[in-house]
């Protein structure tokens, strides 16, 4: 199925957006900031709780995103705090992206990682409850949720949960609890006594411009080359479902309006929202093709130190949301890699990201599939 020009308007409706009180949570990182520039696009009337930008330079601060949404600074272990800010802001639809989300950190502080992730959602689900007006949650986790078996072919929504590390495991603890949540307090057989739709939402390894995580391959390579130094590579053969940020945002918009219809029980569940198969690409066909699009200053080899455990191989299954949602993939993973190359070499050169991320935004939603 090829997605259109327009299509992605289609599915993302700035008529049922404009005007839409939406709380989001973790609105200051990386996918948070691209999240909140769309639903400004939009027209909705935004409040994002969230701690600082967790790196600097941060793509909250690049695009000013603090002068275009009204901000609560906060943390989501603080269940007194969100759940004052949430009935404050009486938001109709809640996005739910903070979280501690990088495998490596995960291993020097398993604590934190399961208290923000899996405490953090129980907060946020408890303030849900507390508050009549919302009628739409999407919860955030990761691909990384599923009980990963190296399997040949993509995970699909029914598959066991589990995770290797801290991180990945607190995401699949993330999944069991919003699946308890919703069969005890959001039921969708019991919808006209709380009016509340509740799902979760799956994404691959996202990339695009304004990413400066530490352990991430393309903030890696971009400071590498600010540095004038190679990239260190650990594991150039390791597979993963890459995607651009706008897909699974694309994903998260799409569901959300699907679950505050009128319809909206019949989709509190968990979906899949990654890249086309011929995406799950490995590490080192991604940095190749980085490499020859940057030019001059790119380069990379590998690095043989002893690591914590990584999945080598995971994919996932999107042919329910191509099929109930009719979400679609849009961008093909080389033309992802050149937006997101020329957002850096772009910010580099002291351009304004603002204007320049609404562009790639509009690109994204008008553009014919490429």
């Amino acid at each position: 199925m090829a997605v259109g020009r327009g299509a992605v308007e289609a599915m993302v409706s700035a008529d049922f957006w404009r005007g839409k009180k939406v709380f989001l949570t973790g609105h200051t990182g990386f996918k948070g900031g691209w999240l909140s520039l769309w639903l400004y696009q939009l027209g909705a009337r935004l409040t994002g709780y969230s701690l600082a930008p967790p790196t600097d330079p941060s793509f909250f601060a690049l695009a000013r995103i603090g002068e275009l949404v009204r901000t609560v600074h906060g943390d989501i272990r603080d269940a007194a705090a969100l759940s004052g800010a949430m009935k404050q802001a009486e938001p109709e639809i809640v996005l739910h992206l903070a979280a501690q989300s990088l495998v490596h950190p995960s291993y020097d502080d398993p604590v934190g990682t399961y208290a923000t992730n899996v405490m953090g959602t129980v907060h946020l689900l408890e303030a849900v409850r507390a508050c009549p007006s919302v009628r739409a949650v999407v919860v955030v986790t990761s691909d990384k949720c599923y009980h990963n078996q190296e399997w040949m072919w993509g995970y699909r929504e029914n598959e066991p949960m589990g995770g290797y590390d801290p991180y990945s495991n607190s995401k699949g603890c993330t999944e069991l609890v919003a699946a308890a949540y919703r069969s005890s307090f959001f039921n969708p057989q019991r919808f006209a006594e709380h009016r509340t739709s509740l799902a979760t939402a799956r994404a691959g390894n996202v990339i695009g411009g304004g990413d400066w995580a530490a352990d991430r391959l393309v903030p890696d390579l971009i400071r590498a080359i600010a540095a004038g130094t190679e990239l260190r590579v650990r594991s150039p053969h390791a597979v993963r479902p890459w995607q651009h940020v706008l897909e699974p945002l694309a994903g998260y918009l799409t569901l959300a309006q699907r679950l505050a219809a009128g319809d909206g029980p019949a989709y509190a569940e968990g979906w899949n929202f990654g890249p086309r198969d011929d995406d799950a690409r490995p590490v080192s066909w991604l940095l190749e093709r980085l490499v020859e699009l940057w030019g001059e200053g790119a380069r990379w080899r590998l690095d043989d130190k002893l690591r914590p455990h990584e999945a080598h191989y995971l994919k996932l299954d999107i042919s329910k949301a191509r099929t109930r949602l009719q979400w679609e993939p849009r961008w093909w993973l080389q033309t992802a890699l050149q937006h997101t190359v020329a957002w850096y070499q772009a910010a580099a050169a002291g351009a304004d990201m603002r204007r320049v991320s609404l562009d790639q935004i509009s690109a994204y939603t008008t553009g014919g599939a490429r």
